[in-house]
């Protein structure tokens, strides 16, 4: 029988992964999504006891139960998906398609934040909405990681666990993932690697922080702060794949 913390990681997996695709939800629709999912997390940390440097622990834990559930489709279906493109095409489409999505969430997250920032009796609950939007995001980041390895057919091998682990630590490095290095399955499940996605979710969520301000300004900031930041990613990712992609048949 699972436990309750078990049916809290399932609610917080199921609620981000309907939060992936804000292209199959309205605004109003995402602002429940993700308020519902604040609440879920405020709850996961209490149990957790999750304070100070324990929670970007519990939130590394948390966001690492999500990882291995993030559908990758493989090149065909993206094509599928995407027209018909490929190759750079493919990956471009992608790409706009993800930032649309981080931007979606920023802008319902900022505007969120910054209409608790406006009533101070609720201002201690204004950083639980910014988490969800942080895990969003990085779940957003990282489906764009791996969907863009499988365009540019750089094959990352392992378990579902490992290869989803792989990604989430080239996601905390912002670079492709070089699947000739020695060991890369073993040392993204590592100390160094776990620190590492700690680091880049707290630094997502402190960037986040920064849509803390009035409403408009803050789903401003908050769209196109995730939007640049996602095609930076992109960029530096692009750039690696291209240099370890297969030729072509």
């Amino acid at each position: 029988m699972a436990s309750e913390a078990d049916r809290s990681q399932d609610e917080v997996a199921e609620l981000v992964g309907k939060l992936v695709t804000p292209e199959e939800t309205d605004g109003a629709e995402r602002r429940r999504l993700l308020g519902r999912l604040s609440g879920v997390l405020v709850e996961s940390a209490k149990k957790a006891r999750a304070s100070g440097h324990d929670r970007g622990r519990w939130l590394t834990d948390v966001f690492m139960n999500i990882a291995p559930r993030i559908p990758i489709r493989d090149v065909a279906t993206l094509q599928e998906h995407h027209y018909g493109l490929t190759g750079e095409q493919l990956a471009d489409d992608l790409v706009r398609t993800a930032a649309k999505g981080t931007m979606a969430v920023g802008a319902v997250g900022g505007a969120l934040a910054a209409a608790q920032f406006a009533a101070p009796p609720l201002l201690l609950s204004a950083p639980a909405q910014l988490v969800a939007e942080t895990l969003v995001v990085a779940t957003i980041e990282v489906k764009l990681l791996a969907e863009l390895h499988e365009v540019y057919g750089v094959e990352v091998p392992g378990t579902g666990t490992q290869r989803a682990a792989v990604y989430a630590a080239a996601w905390a490095r912002q670079r492709g993932v070089n699947p000739l290095a020695p060991g890369s399955a073993t040392i993204a499940l590592g100390v160094a690697a776990k620190t590492a996605l700690r680091n880049r979710l707290m630094r997502t969520l402190g960037r986040h922080f920064t849509t803390m301000g009035p409403f408009f300004t803050g789903a401003v900031a908050g769209g196109t702060l995730n939007r640049v930041a996602t095609k930076k990613l992109a960029d530096a990712v692009r750039a690696d794949l291209r240099t370890r992609a297969l030729p072509p048949a």
